[in-house]
């Protein structure tokens, strides 16, 4: 690579341009994603905050849930019309969808049109992401020298996380600028109106680019697949590499979701903290975090890709837990101690969340687990007692019925805190221990995400032949994204609300990577210097 830096090399040229693009990409997807805990208040019924959370991250799960078809329809065009032409569509989609948010009016002004039309396009941002990741990592992988593909391709593994990074600012700098109750009222609407910006400078750039040089010389050679979805789907010669793949990008979805996404839920429901610190805290140990993901890529091109991804994997499932407990632990201790030494009982019939009830068709037992996982506290579930329809149990004291005032008397007198210890951080003067060791337990678990998904993209791209890359790539990618990351937080906020514990969601995860490094060891080969 030349040192001259006026003047990028190729390949330099090709990383920054299609990386750029897909970064702007995930900061369109994940604007959603970083408001989700307000955005139940605007665009669903109010009265049940938790089913309220429950129903905005279903419909940011609704955006994954139809990435597959999107993998499908643009995997098509891509290895039939060719990688850059589909992935310029794709960005154009994206960008207008997004902008599109920030002009719906909420649910107060118009009713159910507001979920219907949020809904609408989530899923047209869905498409189009969909055929977004293969594309943009094909390309790079399909430019880039054998022995640094793993490498180069690692860069498309941190846009994702600049893409969520660059969501977070914006939205961090628009409520300093606007102030917290006008960024709640019209000021949210900003960031995805930026968007217009962003998807301009990003037809710009991938104008600038040719087209993959590998699928010029399989089109001049009339080597396209003529139905590269069936092949990719039905061909028994790649039933091995297919069920490896989605083995592969299963674990990439969850750790990256797990660590990176999930992570900022938790701080602020379970928490208390204050939205603008929880970004700020998570910002800063996904900056310091990438570092891990390009890292990996390199010592993927020296070692392997295989070793480094099942150490990822390894790394994922131990550390979940372990460290979602440290946050717990250090984000809130005095409501960590409270739940050993005063703990809560809920004796009623089990609750169904229905996203869409009023606050007038909610049972007592529903508003009292509602007001108790809004406070982020742990409760044990048990039958209703006999002639009662609800009796809550704080350490020593017992309650009939649910009032919100004498309930949080009960709680407050046992010794659990109304908001988080965490101090709110303002600027960098405000950052002290509990700052930092937040910071350093999220990027704990980044470590095990870097390792997984820094040589994934080059790995994906490697086991598949050129002819079907562009669909067999992104299919995997995007169903294990929709099915075990999208849906992720949705999964894990129901599992804590059927409970009562914050932390039983995370089982879900640390099964998957367990299961995922197990089968690995069977399914996945070592790729590394295999020609394209």
């Amino acid at each position: 690579m030349s040192n001259d830096l006026s003047k990028p090399t190729p390949m330099t040229r090709v990383v920054v341009a299609a990386s750029t693009g897909t970064v702007f990409e995930y900061y369109d997807f994940f604007l959603y994603g970083s408001l989700v805990t307000f955005f139940g208040a605007l665009f669903f019924p109010p009265g049940n905050e938790t089913a309220a959370l429950l129903a905005s991250l279903a419909a940011f799960g609704a955006g994954f849930a139809v990435r597959p078809i999107g993998a499908l329809v643009f995997g098509r065009l891509g290895d039939r019309v060719g990688r850059k032409q589909t992935f310029l569509l794709t960005i154009v989609l994206m960008g207008l969808a997004t902008a599109l948010v920030g002009l719906i009016p909420t649910f107060e002004v118009i009713g159910w049109w507001a979920p219907a039309l949020l809904v609408t396009l989530r899923l047209i941002q869905g498409l189009a992401l969909g055929g977004e990741f293969g594309g943009a990592a094909i390309y790079i992988a399909e430019h880039s020298d054998r022995k640094r593909r793993g490498f180069f391709t690692s860069w498309i593994q941190t846009t994702g996380t600049l893409g969520l990074v660059l969501s977070l600012l914006v939205i961090i700098g628009c409520r300093y600028a606007v102030g917290e109750e006008a960024f709640r009222a019209w000021g949210w609407r900003i960031p995805f109106l930026v968007s217009v910006l962003l998807l301009g400078l990003s037809v710009y750039i991938r104008l600038q680019l040719a087209e993959s040089p590998l699928f010029v010389q399989l089109k001049q050679d009339g080597g396209l697949a003529k139905a590269p979805v069936r092949e990719t789907l039905f061909a028994a010669e790649h039933r091995r590499c297919m069920a490896a793949a989605l083995v592969v990008a299963a674990a990439m979805a969850l750790s990256w979701y797990t660590a990176q996404f999930y992570s900022l839920v938790f701080l602020q429901t379970a928490l208390l903290i204050d939205s603008a610190t929880a970004s700020a805290l998570i910002v800063a140990a996904l900056v310091i975090g990438m570092v891990i993901f390009v890292g990996s890529g390199a010592l993927a091109d020296r070692v392997g890709r295989r070793p480094v991804m099942l150490v990822g994997m390894l790394i994922s499932a131990v550390s979940i837990m372990p460290a979602y407990s440290g946050l717990l632990a250090v984000g809130n201790p005095s409501l960590a101690a409270a739940q050993r030494t005063a703990p809560v009982t809920v004796y009623a019939a089990p609750t169904a969340f229905d996203p869409f009830a009023s606050a007038a068709e909610l049972d007592e037992a529903t508003k009292a687990r509602d007001f108790l996982a809004k406070r982020g506290i742990s409760y044990r579930n048990a039958p209703a007692l006999d002639g009662e329809s609800l009796t809550i149990t704080v350490a020593n004291s017992r309650l009939t019925g649910f009032d919100r005032d004498t309930l949080q008397s009960a709680l407050t007198a046992a010794g659990y805190p109304q908001r988080s210890a965490v101090v709110p951080i303002e600027s960098v003067g405000d950052l002290d221990l509990t700052h930092l060791k937040l910071i350093g337990l999220i990027f704990f678990m980044i470590v095990g995400a870097g390792l997984t998904c820094g040589p994934g993209a080059g790995w994906l791209a490697e086991i598949f032949p050129t002819r079907i890359r562009y669909t067999a790539l992104s299919v995997p990618y995007h169903l294990t994204s929709a099915w075990f990351g999208g849906f992720m937080p949705l999964t894990a906020a129901w599992l804590v609300a059927r409970s009562g514990d914050v932390l039983a969601g995370l089982w879900y995860p640390v099964t998957v990577m367990a299961s995922a490094f197990v089968l690995a060891l069977w399914l996945v080969p070592e790729t590394r210097n295999r020609e394209l």
